[in-house]
């Protein structure tokens, strides 16, 4: 993504590697049960169906990480380009202000027998021309040196303004397209995840479906997770913020108050707190100091996966808060059930 990424190169480093890696494992598990099917081929067994829509929702939360940061700079593109939109607008009335200036001392100057050269000079299209030739400003008296001096001013500053307008436009178009090409990978995954899952019989899905392994309840009571009241301050909270968004569903891409992904998620309970976390996975677990496992803290951030693709706020007695994935509502679940790949403790 833009702006804030390195370009690429040949040895994968930090993120890339994150998330190459993740998207290689997630990749060659999601291969074998949506591949044509012969006639002979048997039914998958459910713990073969659990691992394809581990790979699936995993590639899915990918995507929609990168989605995420692509929104993100989006979104601060088009609040530059508004404000650079505004600043020509209002340069643009400045200089036509000016310009009506010049028109009227230009019928004086006629009307007193003489039109300088330099206020032709000024009305032309170059406005580089009469700055450089400012010579032929000579003829003309001080307050007429001063306003074609000013119009030369506006309108190269103009001209720069309205360029590094373009720019950023052209830099909103990019990102709106990576937008829409992320947007269309999450649906693929998900759409081939939904379509497995309707492969298999009713009783089947249940034990197939991620979303039910932990056998917890949104509602699950919170005076059961002992290390939730051993929070305090900020953690304290963006936990309670956290407690409070139980039940709500998954969207991906949505960062509250009626539904959540995983990162929005943790970065609105953070919020809550008067903490601000960036916006993905990605930059959420090296915008903290970072904690050992066996040192986590209520409040903590949990993340997940070698891609890094997956966090929840850890609430003690080894369990978290998240949002899980479409389909599973934001809920308590053991930080166990996801192959763990570090923490960071906000502040």
């Amino acid at each position: 993504m833009a702006s804030h990424r390195k370009p690429r190169c040949s040895t994968l480093t930090g993120r890339a590697r994150r998330t190459a890696a993740g998207v290689v494992g997630a990749a060659a598990a999601s291969v074998t049960v949506l591949a044509p099917a012969g006639h002979a081929e048997p039914r998958p067994a459910p713990e073969q169906v659990r691992a394809q829509l581990d790979g699936l929702y995993q590639e899915a939360e990918q995507a929609t990480q990168r989605y995420d940061g692509a929104r993100e700079q989006a979104e601060a593109l088009q609040r530059q380009v508004t404000a650079l939109q505004d600043d020509v607008a209002r340069r643009a009335a400045a200089m036509e202000a000016t310009r009506e200036r010049l028109g009227e001392l230009a019928a004086e100057q006629y009307r007193g027998g003489g039109f300088p050269p330099g206020f032709q000079l000024a009305l032309s299209d170059d406005p580089r021309q009469f700055l450089q030739r400012a010579g032929m400003l000579d003829q003309a008296g001080a307050v007429e040196r001063q306003v074609l001096e000013e119009y030369g001013r506006q309108r190269l500053a103009l001209d720069t303004r309205t360029a590094e307008a373009r720019l950023r436009l052209a830099d909103l178009d990019a990102r709106q397209r990576e937008l829409a090409a992320e947007k269309a990978t999450v649906q693929d995954r998900l759409n081939r995840a939904q379509a497995l899952l309707a492969r298999l019989a009713a009783e089947e899905r249940g034990t197939a479906d991620r979303a039910s392994r932990d056998s917890a309840r949104p509602d699950l009571d919170p005076g059961l997770d002992p290390g939730a009241f051993a929070a305090s301050g900020r953690a304290a909270e963006a936990i309670a913020f956290a407690r409070a968004q139980l039940g709500k569903p998954y969207v991906w891409g949505a960062t509250g108050p009626g539904s959540y992904d995983c990162s929005g998620l943790v970065q609105a309970a953070w919020a809550a707190a008067g903490v601000s976390l960036p916006r993905t996975t990605y930059d959420q677990i090296d915008a903290a100091r970072r904690v050992p496992r066996d040192q986590l803290q209520p409040g903590d951030l949990v993340f997940f996966y070698a891609g890094v693709t997956h966090v929840g706020l850890y609430t003690g007695g080894g369990r978290m808060i998240h949002a899980p994935h479409p389909g599973a509502p934001v809920r308590y679940e053991s930080i166990d059930v996801m192959p763990f790949a570090g923490a960071v403790r906000p502040s």
